[in-house]
């Protein structure tokens, strides 16, 4: 079963999305762990260490998803953690996800994607990393 770690990074605290998107993953067969709202990049990484985690899953809602997404990232190399592939998603504009992926995010999904869609995405992302191929 898939371990996939959900956070919400930064100090946003509108959670319902986060908790719909937990409870699909939850439905679809992944064990999911929900940290809760407004935690530090670096408690993000360590604990997805500690639970050794197939991938991160960040929902932003307050704009920051570039910098937060990026400290995350850089957390989890500086713990030599950068193959735990890491999925953003929220109020992303459409100019922003080119930036995220190039910054090394997985995938991103904005507000508006369907749960099938937002499913299918986080299987795809986590076989790509159990294959060993860079998503």
């Amino acid at each position: 079963m898939a371990r996939i770690l959900m956070a919400k990074p930064g100090l946003d605290g509108h959670d319902r999305g986060i908790k719909v998107v937990s409870l699909a993953l939850r439905d679809a067969g992944f064990e999911v762990i929900y940290t809760g709202i407004r935690k530090r990049p670096a408690a993000i990484a360590a604990t997805a260490i500690q639970e050794d985690v197939d991938a991160i899953g960040l929902s932003i809602l307050s704009g920051a998803h570039l910098g937060l997404t990026r400290k995350v990232l850089a957390e989890l190399e500086s713990r030599g953690a950068a193959d735990i592939p890491v999925i953003v998603g929220g109020t992303i504009p459409v100019g922003d996800v080119r930036l995220l992926r190039e910054a090394g995010a997985a995938a991103v999904f904005s507000t508006g994607s369907t749960i099938p869609d937002l499913v299918q995405g986080v299987r795809d992302v986590i076989a790509a990393r159990w294959a060993g191929v860079p998503a």
